[in-house]
């Protein structure tokens, strides 16, 4: 008898399917827009992230299945992807496999189309080929191995972008310090090995800890913006302020952080190395997607300082700014042609 698909195989149907109708045939919305004093802006689409956020609401995943965190991987990738990166150099990636070498990548597109097409089957249909492809990533840092969540690296560059993310749902003041302490020691580990690449953390809290524990919430926020000022730490950080209805929320969520340090450290064998979507009926597919739960963005509680806009801004224009002008002319591109927004 076939194992039930983990919450993450199920997950990446709807992923896909709402990043896919964000980007029709592949064509993606430029992000850069013009303010109303003509400073260029970076207008982040929060439809596709609200939409994105309602998927594990709807399946019941709760922070230890690592859906939520998921949520935020998917939608910066697909932001990196807006910004004009090429959409095998942000990972995760939008198709399986999310964790493709750009080398292999480009051996594909350039092999006559029956090799094409045999190598692709190969790459798509099966799980992870060990050393070639993956369901994610770790990095080496200074001293240790770290898995990190959006990436863009290449064999020629070395890490040119580096986000870590993390999300909490309950249990805040239990797991609030932890979750900051670890990202101070992440954050050092990583910078001091790859100094020259983009390194941000963004920080997926629902809103109802402003009720709940408003002192947990203002100390939380006020260490997030300090994370984002060290010279050693992070380049920026971010807050996504998550709100959702009570019924929608799962009871059993501890709030506790999917990521085991073994795994990522290769000390131990990672339970979802083989994570394939699971085949679902289009109509079941698109009936899921049509009755989410409803998610907002409390921006309103977000301070600029770590506003999805202004990191996402900081991270593109720090990969560009640290390479030649002659690699990612379409991210360079797409900068250039800001327009003044039509409301």
């Amino acid at each position: 008898m076939a194992a039930e698909p983990s919450a993450k195989e199920k997950a990446w149907v709807f992923f896909d399917r709402i990043v896919a109708d964000a980007a029709p045939d592949g064509q993606y919305t430029n992000p850069w827009f013009l303010d109303d004093e003509g400073v260029r802006r970076y207008g982040p689409d929060y439809t596709t992230l609200t939409k994105l956020l309602g998927v594990p609401l709807h399946l019941r995943a709760d922070t230890r299945t690592g859906v939520p965190a998921l949520a935020l991987d998917v939608w910066l990738s697909y932001e990196l992807r807006r910004a004009g990166f090429d959409s095998d150099a942000a990972w995760p990636r939008p198709t399986h496999p999310r964790i493709l070498p750009m080398p292999i990548a480009n051996l594909v597109k350039a092999l006559p189309v029956k090799e094409q097409k045999a190598l692709t089957d190969r790459l798509t249909k099966a799980g992870a080929i060990s050393g070639v492809t993956s369901a994610s990533a770790s990095i080496l840092g200074k001293n240790y191995l770290k898995q990190v969540d959006v990436i863009m690296t290449d064999w020629a560059t070395g890490p040119e972008l580096l986000i870590s993310t993390k999300r909490m749902d309950s249990s805040y003041g239990k797991n609030a310090a932890n979750r900051v302490e670890e990202s101070y020691g992440d954050a050092k580990n990583l910078r001091l090995r790859h100094p020259l690449a983009a390194l941000g953390f963004v920080f997926g809290l629902r809103s109802d800890i402003l009720q709940k524990e408003p002192d947990t919430a203002e100390w939380l926020i006020d260490l997030l913006q300090k994370l984002g000022r060290e010279d050693d730490a992070y380049h920026a950080t971010c807050l996504v302020m998550i709100e959702y209805e009570d019924d929608d929320a799962v009871p059993s969520d501890s709030g506790e952080d999917p990521e085991d340090p073994l795994v990522a450290a290769g000390l131990a064998t990672d339970p979802e190395t083989n994570v394939l979507p699971v085949f679902t009926p289009e109509d079941d597919v698109l009936t899921v997607l049509a009755t989410l739960p409803p998610v907002k963005i409390r921006h309103d509680a977000m301070p600029e300082q770590l506003s999805p806009a202004r990191f996402l801004a900081e991270m593109v224009s720090r990969v560009l700014d640290a390479t030649p002008v002659n690699l990612h002319r379409e991210a360079r591109v797409r900068m250039k042609l800001a327009q003044p927004r039509i409301d």
